[in-house]
């Protein structure tokens, strides 16, 4: 009785052979690819919002027009290529000789879309004053509360925090060492586990309520902290608000910036070249006795970003303008946690906002 199975010649092995080289190649491509572009991907775009960030803070500092791109969307093409050969060589008395060889190639072709930030929600989200309940949720994020109110907040009842920062450079030196030391007070509370906000409405009038724990209230932080708002000492709750009753010794009175007014106020710490103030590229600031006012002394503690003229070699984050490199110290641990949270803030103000037409797609690979 005869076989139905067909002979393996050596032609039919070769062929099979070279099937599962090329096939075992694709088997792992998707997953593969996912791993190691993903993470590529996310390091670019977190990088490249960052300089962002970090340019127009730059350009804020010299009176030049921000802007924001935002990366709207990140698409990826991978295309396999494959190639094999094969040579034979048959020889007397030997069946023959076989030679294979084969090759998989692997092309990405990412495009890439850009859209800008603007238009009427934007500008108004941009220069509206930050919201009560923004400021809690950055609290409960775990972020310091000077840091916060610092960044947050240029008044809180009579005290100012640099309320002209807020702004382009102003020419007069600030007022903000007594709310400065008022942060510091509720910091301190904070650190002794004996403060906590909570965002809370009343008669549709937003309020933050500042709590001090029992044991902490009367301790000299708090004491400080209620002698330097002019309310009452020894207090369990403070209500914080952009509306106080009437003599009511509980009431705090605040004036909180809008993310442009942030901006404004960290542009302070841009740390311009001696050459550009000379030329007067940017405002010198002059303090009560006619001396240059020194913006190290408002956000020293907060944020530095400094300037070379030749690429800094330990930057965790830089950007070329202006024929100079600016540039945040990678050992400055307090710069950037400023930075971040104001990454932060910059994400909650303006990240629901989207241009309804991309005005730029660029595939950036062939």
């Amino acid at each position: 009785m005869k076989s139905n199975k067909l002979p393996i010649t050596p032609t039919l092995l070769f062929i099979s052979i070279i099937f599962l080289f090329l096939t075992s190649g694709c088997v792992n491509l998707g997953p593969t690819t996912l791993k190691s572009e993903r993470s590529n991907y996310n390091l670019a775009v977190q990088r490249t919002n960052d300089e962002q960030l970090l340019l127009n803070l730059a350009r804020l500092k010299y009176r030049d027009t921000p802007f924001f791109m935002e990366v709207s969307s990140v698409a990826s093409q991978f295309t396999l290529s494959t190639s094999a050969n094969a040579s034979a060589t048959l020889q007397e008395g030997v069946k023959g000789l076989f030679g294979l060889g084969g090759s998989v190639g692997m092309t990405e072709k990412p495009t890439v879309t850009y859209s800008p930030l603007q238009g009427d929600q934007f500008i108004q989200r941009v220069l509206s004053p930050l919201p009560l309940e923004t400021i809690t949720l950055l609290y409960h994020s775990g972020w310091s509360v000077e840091r916060i109110f610092r960044l947050c907040f240029q008044r809180m009842n009579n005290v100012k925090n640099a309320p002209g920062a807020s702004g382009p450079t102003p020419q007069k030196a600030p007022q903000f060492k007594e709310f400065i030391e008022a942060a510091k007070h509720l910091r301190e509370l904070q650190s002794q586990d004996a403060l906590n906000l909570f965002f809370h409405k009343q008669d549709g009038i937003s309020q933050i309520i500042l709590q001090i724990a029992e044991e902490g209230k009367n301790q000299e932080p708090a004491n400080n902290f209620a002698r330097a708002l002019s309310v009452e000492p020894g207090r369990e709750k403070y209500v914080i608000t952009f509306s106080p009753k009437q003599n009511e010794p509980d009431q705090i009175r605040v004036v909180t910036r809008s993310l442009l007014g942030i901006l404004f106020y960290l542009s302070q710490a841009v740390e311009a070249p001696e050459r550009d103030i000379r030329a007067g590229k940017v405002t010198r600031t002059l303090n009560s006795s006619g001396e240059t006012f020194d913006w190290r002394e408002l956000t020293g503690e907060l944020l530095r970003i400094r300037s070379k003229p030749n690429r800094p070699e330990d930057a965790t984050l830089m950007v070329y303008y202006r024929d100079t490199w600016f540039y945040i110290d990678d050992s400055d641990l307090k710069s950037k946690s400023t930075f971040s949270l104001l990454s932060q803030i910059f994400s909650l103000q303006a990240g629901k906002i989207k241009d309804n037409s991309p005005v730029l797609t660029l595939g950036v690979g062939q």
